[in-house]
């Protein structure tokens, strides 16, 4: 008998975690985004606050705390209590750029918090006005040979993945351009169509519109096929750089220490929605691509993340502070 001891508390500790898991959540869960109302990463919170007060019966409510390129909201997050009441949008900025680009941060992605799956990627474009005369990936770049220094950039600030995606095909293209940092995409895209500034890299669910509408002219897409949001626009790979590529990402994660069992069952969920065809016809509509991984696998995504734009950082000696 004693030797069935062990077994026997073995599953009743996981009967014990599974009716824990299955009790939660007992009341609202409130969904921290570290950006402004409106910016990619609000979007998609709401969109998963909504289905998951749905499929889990209590209110995900969303609150924005914009600041310092998503510290803010995210240290807050962080010193949340990890009961799986205070969760966090985690995207690439805060997540996977910061850490690199900033000299004293007040989180470690990896330490602090308990990553539960990655939900849609964004992925990088370079755009510039419709008023240059640049057709072509290569038009640009022969442009900023020629003049070194002397061409300007946008970006969504310091530190953005905009930022460091710009700084990264200035070092694979072998050319020099000016940085120029904006209060954000809208703020940026402005200064494009105006024709103060030339060029930027935005994501393609930010550009889209602008795009179509012909006010912005994309002349590559950072990923390893093309875009189909932009079928037409060619990407930077095969217009002769390679391996390039930038994306942007959003997921969702905890407080460290946050029960694995409350954990689990906010996985499946996320994966479940991204099988809804509501959901996926609103992701559509918005030109995110979906992922749904496993916690593990984000936190893998997440680690190599840090790794790649820590050192665009460093060799670009890219500073957000």
């Amino acid at each position: 008998m004693p030797a069935c001891r062990p077994l026997f508390a073995a599953a009743l500790f996981a009967f014990a975690a599974s009716a824990f898991a299955q009790a939660y959540p007992a009341r609202p869960v409130k969904i921290i985004v570290p950006f402004t109302a409106g910016s990619a990463t609000d979007i998609i919170a709401r969109v998963v606050a909504d289905y998951l007060g749905k499929s889990m019966w209590q209110p995900f409510v969303v609150e924005n705390k914009p600041g310092a390129g998503g510290i803010v909201g995210t240290e807050q997050a962080k010193n949340s209590a990890p009961d799986g009441y205070t969760l966090v949008a985690a995207g690439s900025g805060p997540f996977g750029i910061n850490p690199g680009v900033y000299s004293k941060l007040p989180y470690d992605p990896l330490r602090d918090f308990e990553l539960i799956g990655n939900i849609v990627l964004t992925p990088q474009a370079l755009v510039v006005g419709s008023q240059t005369p640049y057709r072509t990936l290569k038009d640009f770049v022969a442009a900023a040979k020629a003049k070194p220094g002397e061409i300007a950039y946008a970006s969504l600030g310091n530190g953005s993945t905009s930022h460091l995606t710009m700084e990264a095909f200035q070092a694979t293209s072998g050319i020099k351009l000016n940085h120029i940092p904006f209060k954000g995409s809208s703020d940026a895209q402005t200064q494009i169509i105006g024709g103060s500034v030339p060029v930027m890299s935005d994501t393609v669910p930010g550009v889209l519109a602008q795009v179509k509408a012909g006010k912005l002219r994309a002349i590559g897409v950072a990923i390893p096929q093309r875009s189909p949001y932009l079928p037409d626009v060619p990407t930077i790979a095969e217009q002769g750089y390679p391996g390039f590529e930038s994306v942007g990402w959003i997921g969702l994660a905890a407080p460290a220490k946050t029960p694995a069992p409350i954990l689990d069952r906010l996985n499946a969920e996320l994966r479940k929605m991204l099988q809804d065809p509501a959901v996926k016809e609103r992701l559509d509509q918005l030109a995110f691509t979906p992922v749904g991984d496993s916690r593990s696998e984000f936190a893998t995504w997440v680690k190599n993340e840090i790794a790649k734009w820590s050192k665009v950082a460093k060799d670009s000696g890219a500073k957000a502070d």
